[in-house]
């Protein structure tokens, strides 16, 4: 017996709701059963257990569905649902995503070009077969509807019988369920599609609007640049995408993918962490001072960060993306977009390269009175297109995956790809650096780079990032960080001290005091213990 309508039978709106809870609780669940199964084991005592948790899903989505479905909504609401359900196990399926509120989030700020990245035929014939071909036959079922009060008491009928069999299951497995939810709450997140609409009901909720509005939150008003300082800081902050540490050639990678930064003789951190997961979290998180523990975006959008606080001391401020945006953090400071044509000249079948962010970048230095800091925002190792990240010069390391359908490639071809990406970085940070040497004459010179987040590889069958923070992988919260230092800072260094300072453990939650401390700002927001450098300047110069 199939478990969706033929075209031909009539059918009640009860039993169609019956049936697309069966098949979305059968097929698009088979992640969340092998989660279960792997937390669990495999005991012949187990399987009424996993039984009970189908039934638990599919009288979850009768109910669900019961509460929204009435007569001429029907068809339009389990047609969302199999189209929802089949997207959802497919990113589950391909990529191990978790559709919590910030992935929700991502998902929604995900531009045209990055969207374009995920789609393949893989994809496609998996939504067509799993939600399009159901949703047809959704479509095309013969629907026969009682008087409403009849299909109102069969509705509550339905979700009482629902409602029972959860109940049900829950007190004959007690124990086991207590554990799943105690012990085991990661695989809860692989429920498709009710944890992803319970998330966007997260969200949603904390995105309405206040009876009173936030006010914009002031920081460092009190920010000031030292008067006796005759030496103008020129500062690069290079915001990477997606770099894993344990990639990073620097921090002992079995693969020397950083042999110019090698050669530059940077200051490497290798026990550097990420705020979040995700662009949308790392990028306004490092460059606030809320921290990890008490960042929140919404927040964070209504208090100044750290630009807003050098800008106001007469800092000179640009911003430069070849990213999807700054997030937020720039939007009181210049910004400019190098992911066009127009402006980037280094763009190769729509892919424009991070080397041209460096175009006019010395003119802007010259036209610039006192300090400066740039920040530049990379497309870096973006995935899943990894192989698009670079010029075919930089594919040192063969086979390459190259395609978005990372489940089609094996683990060799995924990170040669993936590591010939940080290969391109490494090339264009030594560019970067280039720059800054031929202004060290002129300036005091600096450049701090860190990527937002890390990524999985497939690991556990887990693929790029996103994952909730307290679940996420290693790979993805442990981010490669550097500095290079010009000759004019140099001078005010202890080097010994700095090379102590770089094996601690760091976060992106240094980044806000340590960009204070570059431009030797004068203010009460300025924490110097928070200073990976320790305010370099306005202590050192005493020294001096």
């Amino acid at each position: 017996m199939s478990l969706m309508p033929r075209a031909g039978r009539t059918w009640t709106s009860g039993a169609l709701i019956l049936a697309v809870a069966l098949f979305v609780a059968a097929v698009a669940n088979v992640r969340f059963y092998s989660a279960a199964i792997t937390a669990f084991g495999t005991g012949m005592n187990l399987w009424p257990f996993y039984l009970s948790l189908f039934l638990s899903i599919v009288a979850l989505l009768v109910l669900l569905l019961s509460a929204f479905c009435h007569r001429v909504l029907v068809k339009p609401v389990l047609i969302f649902i199999l189209l929802l359900s089949a997207v959802l196990s497919y990113f589950a399926h391909a990529y191990g995503t978790v559709f919590d509120s910030q992935m929700i989030a991502n998902a929604l700020a995900t531009d045209n070009a990055e969207a374009g990245d995920l789609f393949n035929l893989k994809m496609l014939l998996w939504i067509g077969l799993l939600g399009g071909l159901p949703s047809i036959l959704v479509m095309r079922a013969n629907l026969t509807f009682p008087h409403w009060k009849a299909e109102t008491v069969a509705r509550l009928k339905q979700a009482a019988v629902a409602s029972a069999v959860i109940l049900i299951s829950g007190a004959a497995f007690s124990g086991h369920y207590a554990a799943l939810l105690r012990f085991h709450r990661e695989a809860t997140t692989q429920v498709v599609p009710a944890y992803a609409m319970l998330s966007a009901i997260r969200m949603a909720t904390h995105a309405l609007p206040s009876s009173t509005p936030k006010q914009h939150v002031a920081v460092g008003t009190d920010a000031a640049l030292p008067a006796a300082d005759a030496h103008h800081e020129l500062i690069i902050m290079v915001v990477g995408e997606t770099v894993r540490a344990d990639h990073w050639g620097l921090n002992g990678y079995a693969r020397d993918t950083t042999p110019k930064l090698r050669q530059e003789k940077v200051l490497n951190f290798p026990d550097f962490w990420s705020c979040g997961t995700s662009t949308a979290i790392s990028v306004p998180c490092m460059f606030s001072n809320l921290g990890h523990d008490k960042f929140d975006k919404s927040t964070a959008t209504v208090t100044d960060n750290a630009l807003d606080v050098l800008s106001r001391a007469g800092v000179n401020i640009l911003w430069r993306d070849n990213n999807s945006s700054s997030q937020g953090v720039a939007a009181r400071v210049p910004y400019e977009d190098f992911r066009d044509a127009t402006k980037n000249k280094i763009c190769v079948d729509g892919e424009c390269r991070d080397l041209g962010m460096l175009d006019g970048l010395q003119d802007y230095i010259d036209r610039q009175k006192g300090d400066i800091l740039i920040v530049l925002h990379q497309m870096g190792n973006h995935g899943p297109a990894y192989y698009k990240r670079y010029p075919k010069e930089f594919e040192r390391f063969t086979p390459v995956c190259a395609t978005s359908d990372l489940g089609s490639c094996t683990s060799e071809q995924i990170q040669n790809t993936y590591d010939n990406a940080i290969l391109y970085t490494d090339y264009f940070l030594s560019e970067v650096i280039g720059l800054l040497k031929a202004n060290d004459g002129k300036f005091e010179t600096a450049m701090f780079y860190l990527s937002d987040h890390g990524e999985s590889l497939g690991e556990y069958g887990v693929y790029l990032h996103g994952a909730p923070y307290a679940l996420a992988p290693e790979a993805q919260r442990h981010v490669p960080a550097v500095m290079w230092l010009g000759e004019g800072i140099k001078h005010d260094i202890k080097v010994a001290s700095l090379e102590e300072r770089s094996r601690r453990k760091w976060s992106q939650d240094n980044v806000f005091a340590t960009l204070l401390g570059f431009f030797e700002l004068d203010t009460s927001a300025y924490i110097s213990n928070q200073d990976i450098l320790e305010r370099m300047g306005a202590e050192l110069s005493r020294v001096q």
